[in-house]
């Protein structure tokens, strides 16, 4: 049924390639062009909603009824702004894996694109892993990773805010080698056109409001465990008692911490989606808005 859904979207980007029924190419720079524009995208975007509702294993779980006319004022009241976009969902449920989807198809159309992990703004917590001897000793005794407290909020909304005006940024790298070291202004993020950000922190405080389209990727939970239990053995070399012990934090610090911000979702997305077929959909979403005459 997949196969029938790529080759379904397969069609349709033909048939729209070599439509004779195309619009002008409307002037960007001009207030009109930008409605119009605005008005083309609202009717092809409900397009794409109506085509994935009908596919064996849909992507859109849901969208915020007024996502498409709110999106659409932005692209006319502010067209210099870069488009951000804000992934969140909780640990496990594939928020990096369609980042990464999306990265790859957009670089293949030639459309520059930004995408930053919030992990990289947690707190420097080396002093605390050096008093308790490792991080599974420092969870085991109270410490909240996953609470907006464990980041460095006040720069991450900093980092965004510039990088959203065209500037370009150097964020801090917290280090995955179990020493809880955050390098400050470590990597250089350049403010392209489109900035993906995922994590879970991109939500958290007044963060959540820079975006323009906010994303919540949700999954099964049984999918979920499994995906963690095996990047805990594969790339954490975590013995299986850990492993389960983290699972367990992570459930209740997602219920907490994530789960409240799928009510501000403009889009749900479905975390086991079939990337294939994803990759199909943003590739239709490319060709219908890019596809004018003259």
């Amino acid at each position: 049924m997949i196969e029938d859904d790529k080759n379904g979207i397969s069609h349709l980007i033909e048939k729209e390639l070599h439509s004779s029924d195309k619009i002008l190419k409307p002037d960007f720079n001009q207030k009109t062009g930008r409605e119009l524009l605005a008005f083309y995208l609202q009717s092809k975007f409900k397009q794409v909603l109506a085509y994935d509702n009908k596919a064996a294993e849909p992507i859109f779980i849901e969208v915020r009824y007024d996502f498409i006319q709110k999106f659409s004022r932005r692209l006319i009241s502010n067209p210099d702004k870069r488009i951000m976009i804000g992934i969140t969902g909780e640990s496990a449920s594939g928020k990096s894996t369609i980042c990464r989807e999306i990265e790859k198809v957009i670089k293949q159309f030639n459309m520059p694109v930004t995408i930053l992990t919030t992990d990289n703004y947690f707190n420097d917590i080396s002093e605390l892993i050096k008093e308790y001897g490792t991080f599974d000793n420092l969870r085991d005794n109270g410490y909240d990773v996953d609470s907006p407290n464990s980041f460095q909020l006040d720069v991450l909304r900093e980092d965004l805010e510039t990088i959203s005006h065209g500037e370009d940024v150097y964020s801090p790298e917290y280090l995955l080698n179990g020493t809880g070291v955050s390098v400050p202004k470590a990597k250089h993020v350049p403010s392209n056109k489109i900035v993906v950000v995922e994590g879970m922190a991109s939500m958290f405080g007044e963060n959540k409001d820079i975006f323009d389209i906010k994303v919540y990727v949700e999954t099964d939970i049984e999918l979920r465990k499994e995906r963690f239990m095996t990047r805990a053995y594969t790339e954490r070399n975590q013995d299986l008692e850990n492993a389960k012990k983290h699972w367990e934090y992570i459930l209740g610090a997602g219920e907490k911490y994530v789960q409240p911000f799928r009510a501000d979702a403009d889009i749900i997305i479905n975390g086991d989606t079939n990337l294939a077929y994803f990759s199909q959909i943003l590739e239709y979403i490319h060709t219908i808005t890019n596809n004018f005459e003259g």
